[in-house]
């Protein structure tokens, strides 16, 4: 271990817990005249920046407290132009970010939950065969859509209320195509999403991918899945990961924005859900995307087209 880490330690061990400089000196053994050198030194040019840096994490993290040390540092060197018009890109490591962020003592505030699958249908129309077959890749926005409901709970005092998000993604650049929300879960929610996604993408004839909820498996949704030219696929019996993208979605918007939060309206979770969307289609970057967003993915392939 260099010097200036086992002076950090005693600076820090001083200050937060008061132990006596020389003791510290002796445990880490170096001297103490040392240490009181180190102490007094013109910071380095790193330090300088270190500490610039650090403002700007807090800066993010504060404005999401549910991003890890990764988000930060692709925030750090791509700013969301949006949210900071006038803050210029960092060139930085992964490494020293997580550093700086144990130096200043943040986490993310992240919960992880237990994930549910959702049941089939008791008795369905129609079942598709899993043509996905986990090839969650496409070479082209619109190739491959998949499909999923969600349940999200609000509180008037004791009564808990249910509101249902249906959603459709696209494998391509993993934005969300078209969602709606609902107090039932039925099936007009999913056929409303469905035409949702119709409206906003004319033409697209993707291999439209589901688990075998009794939305899905219907007659009227068949119709519909015929009518736009598409194939159906869906999972397998009790294999949530054939629908891999969607059960990650709803990890990820429970766990950035849900879990840590109690809601006691349906205006306030809606609210929620509705700014969600708009900040993860344009406004959260993704790594298997080259940290781009969605929509930034999206829209580079519409230029190059």
């Amino acid at each position: 271990m260099r010097y200036g880490a086992i002076y950090e330690a005693i600076k820090e061990l001083h200050a937060e817990k008061n132990y006596p400089i020389l003791g510290l000196c002796k445990l880490g053994k170096v001297s103490r005249a040392g240490y009181y050198k180190w102490l007094h030194r013109e910071p380095s040019a790193r330090e300088i920046d270190d500490k610039e840096i650090a403002k700007r994490i807090e800066e993010i993290y504060k404005a999401d407290p549910a991003k890890g040390y990764r988000r930060i540092a692709d925030d750090l060197r791509a700013p969301n132009k949006k949210i900071y018009p006038d803050t210029k890109p960092i060139a930085i490591g992964d490494g020293r970010v997580l550093h700086l962020c144990r130096v200043i003592n943040i986490k993310s505030t992240i919960k992880y939950a237990p994930k549910g699958c959702t049941q089939r249908a008791i008795d369905p129309a129609y079942i598709a065969e899993n043509i996905l077959n986990r090839e969650f890749k496409a070479d082209a926005p619109n190739q491959k859509w998949c499909t999923d409901v969600s349940e999200f709970h609000y509180y008037e005092g004791v009564v808990v209320h249910k509101v249902y998000l249906s959603a459709i993604i696209d494998l391509y650049d993993r934005r969300i195509v078209s969602y709606v929300i609902s107090n039932r879960n039925d099936k007009n929610l999913v056929f409303n999403t469905f035409n949702k996604a119709l409206l906003k993408n004319p033409g697209a004839h993707p291999l439209f991918h589901s688990d075998r909820g009794f939305q899905y498996t219907c007659r009227d949704f068949r119709k519909m899945i015929l009518d736009a030219g598409m194939t159906q696929s869906m999972s397998r019996i009790g294999k949530c990961i054939d629908n891999g993208p969607m059960e990650g979605f709803w990890g990820m918007l429970k766990r950035e924005r849900y879990y840590t939060r109690d809601f006691d309206s349906r205006k306030a979770l809606v609210t929620m859900i509705n700014n969600y969307m708009e900040y993860y289609n344009s406004g959260r970057l993704q790594r298997n995307l080259g940290r781009l967003t969605p929509m930034q993915k999206h829209n580079s392939y519409q230029m190059a087209a």
